[in-house]
């Protein structure tokens, strides 16, 4: 199974229906997109200025922004649908769909993650992979990473190609302060990918060339 989390920041960009077409083509059912926050968690993070509210009510308010995310990708491609629990997730893998995670159900029922800005919707990803033994973890951002392949290809007697440390990532606020606690000991591989490197799937799902073009995260040991 392959779960793939599709930046809020990618809403508006051409890149962003190309995804969807892929992923749709080629899930039977093996496929998860994970919503991030975007416009709607940045809308919880003014009103949390603007009224004080606890973290944990804007955490909730942040998957439901999520939630609102997942809808509106829903939206944009017929052949989408979206889940809310692990019945509707395997039911919907079952009929061979492409699926939509809508996290804030089964998020809040978890108590031990932590309800702050600490969790945004990588480390849930990475939740979601661990929960439903994901073989991959496909993070796909607006951000371009050649500026980490340059350094990797450096110090290639130090580390192989293409592999980032999810240190050097936290302190770059690529990805959250918690990111590396949820991916730690897991069986998936982990992948950073720029928003218009879709075009890498537009002959399937295949890891070994998502391994030739994509930064793997080097997880603490």
């Amino acid at each position: 199974m392959w779960i793939v989390k599709l930046g809020g920041s990618l809403l508006g960009a051409s890149a962003l229906k190309q995804w969807l077409k892929i992923i749709t083509h080629y899930s039977d059912g093996r496929i998860i997109i994970v919503p991030g926050g975007g416009i709607f968690a940045d809308a919880v993070r003014t009103a949390q200025q603007l009224s004080h509210m606890h973290d944990k009510v804007a955490h909730r308010l942040a998957l439901l922004a999520m939630d609102q995310y997942g809808e509106l990708l829903a939206s944009l491609n017929p052949d989408l649908v979206t889940a809310s629990s692990e019945l509707e997730i395997a039911e919907r893998s079952f009929q061979h769909r492409a699926i939509i995670w809508l996290p804030s159900q089964m998020v809040c029922a978890d108590e031990t993650i932590p309800a702050n800005w600490q969790v945004t919707s990588d480390s849930l990803a990475a939740w979601l992979a661990t929960k439903l033994n994901a073989e991959h973890l496909v993070l796909v951002k607006s951000l371009s990473f050649e500026r980490y392949r340059v350094k990797t290809q450096q110090n290639l007697t130090i580390n192989p190609a293409n592999q980032i440390s999810i240190q050097t990532l936290i302190k770059d606020d690529v990805v959250d302060g918690c990111f590396a606690d949820f991916i730690k000991h897991k069986h998936f591989n982990t992948w950073l990918l720029s928003k218009d490197d879709y075009t890498i799937f537009e002959q399937g799902m295949d890891a070994n060339k998502l391994s030739a073009s994509a930064l793997v995260v080097k997880a603490l040991d």
